[in-house]
């Protein structure tokens, strides 16, 4: 590898540990001449993790050989990006030949590989999916949401589940229940006539519609606690 390779290398992978690193961004209070001045609310933490993400995966599109412009990136470089983070991985994928293939607790270390773990990934996708609508692309043409990313990503979850002991349980939505009770309306309308030909109606008795709610189990990702180990 020549020198301006490995410079530009160099400083993608920096780039890459200082998306995985940097505090949320705040935005600084500014106080007005005279009177009170309220500055915008600082972004949320998924909001700046969003935004770091988004100038890492345009660097690494940058440093790429050759160049990619975000016009021509497709589902496979996208799979190439996921890989290429691989190497900035903290999560333990043990080897098929591995003694502890498949142990979720091994009793002593290993010299299998670190990788990212895929709940990271797929919360990396997701956040890098919004962001490329966010700033321009159309929903159809969006790379980060490609059938090939998507096994991509559905095949590391079953590799890693099976190589590090971590049963994926996808959890089931349920199906929502709407139920809409009619209720019959009764209306009875009496009158009454006196002898001097005056007379009021009477009300007129109403029911509500009783509609149920709708519950459905909220499928996320989550960090190394549960299911996946964070970057």
């Amino acid at each position: 590898m020549d020198s301006g390779s490995g410079g530009s290398a160099n400083g993608m992978n920096e780039a890459v540990l200082a998306s995985a690193s940097a505090p949320p961004q705040t935005v600084s209070q500014q106080g007005g001449g005279g009177g009170e001045s309220s500055s915008p609310a600082p972004p949320s933490r998924y909001e700046s993790q969003k935004r770091r993400d988004w100038n890492t995966f345009l660097q690494y599109l940058t440093s790429h050989k050759p160049p990619l412009t975000l016009s021509r990136c497709s589902g496979a470089h996208v799979i190439e990006f996921l890989k290429y983070l691989d190497q900035f991985g903290k999560t333990k994928v043990h080897i098929t030949g591995c003694p502890y293939f498949g142990h979720l607790n091994p009793p002593s270390p290993c010299s299998c590989p670190l990788k990212q773990a895929w709940g990271s990934l797929d919360a990396l996708i997701g956040r890098l999916r919004a962001a490329y609508e966010e700033n321009g692309g159309h929903p159809e043409s969006n790379p980060f949401g490609a059938r090939a990313v998507r096994i991509y990503l559905r095949e590391v979850r079953e590799g890693q589940s099976k190589a590090r002991g971590i049963p994926y349980e996808k959890k089931k939505r349920k199906r929502s229940t709407v139920a809409t009770t009619a209720v019959a309306v009764n209306v009875s309308m009496t009158s009454t006539q006196p002898v001097d030909g005056g007379g009021d109606n009477g009300g007129i008795g109403g029911g509500d519609d009783i509609v149920g709610t709708e519950t459905g189990a909220n499928v996320g990702t989550t960090d190394a606690g549960a299911t996946t180990t964070s970057v």
